[in-house]
């Protein structure tokens, strides 16, 4: 079975292989590694291959995980839906957050960020595709929640995260892509398009991603 560093090196290598394609800089996509029901020591085997960057979905389980492992290099992504009570949890922990889709969790992270820590980084969760099933923001609110969010004093807005229906191609990308773009133009300030997984990291990348989310492909299967 192939180990954790190897498959970090080939995924590292997709990404430049996919930015190439796409006349991009690899260095300017981030890989966020995604280590929700991986243990600490597989997190401690990524981190000695060079990976900095990990998102977890389960703010308790991530907490335990954190208390294990003692590398303050490490950015912590919180990439599930953010429930109000485990919101302190999350921001008194996590360098950054991909899914607020709400003011009320936002207001909430902004209060219970930590006035020692920097502010949190956040992504505003878009369902780009109004897939019922899915999480997310429609994309005609996005503009006056990213505007709210930037006002709060301990939050920093980063951008936009989606996940698409699987099997959509590159379109939702795009369109998540245009999106930002508009609202770039409209005055947020915003680097960062959260966007893309193991299955569909090209497609993603093609579509000016900048930081995907890869967890199988490094990790292995979930049980």
């Amino acid at each position: 079975m192939p180990k954790i560093a190897d498959n970090l090196t080939q995924v590292r290598r997709l990404i430049q292989q996919s930015a190439s394609a796409a006349g991009r800089n690899p260095s300017d996509i981030t890989l966020l590694a995604v280590s929700k029901t991986k243990t600490a020591a597989d997190i401690e085997e990524a981190y000695q291959a060079g990976q900095r960057d990990f998102g977890e979905n389960y703010a308790q389980e991530a907490v335990e995980k954190m208390a294990q492992l003692s590398h303050p290099d490490i950015n912590w992504h919180f990439i599930g839906p953010i429930q109000s009570n485990k919101s302190r949890m999350i921001a008194e922990h996590f360098t950054w957050a991909h899914t607020v889709d709400r003011l009320k969790i936002a207001e909430r992270l902004n209060q219970q960020r930590p006035a020692h820590l920097p502010p949190l980084q956040v992504c505003i969760q878009v369902n780009i595709d109004a897939d019922e099933a899915k999480s997310g923001c429609l994309p005609t609110e996005t503009a006056i929640l990213g505007d709210a969010i930037r006002r709060l004093p301990r939050l920093h807005l980063r951008g936009l995260m989606t996940i698409p229906k699987e099997g959509s191609g590159r379109k939702p990308f795009e369109d998540l892509a245009v999106l930002a773009h508009s609202l770039r133009r409209d005055g947020l300030c915003m680097d960062t398009l959260s966007m893309g997984m193991s299955a569909d990291l090209s497609d993603a990348v093609a579509a000016g991603s900048t930081l995907v989310r890869v967890g199988s492909a490094i990790f292995g299967s979930r049980a």
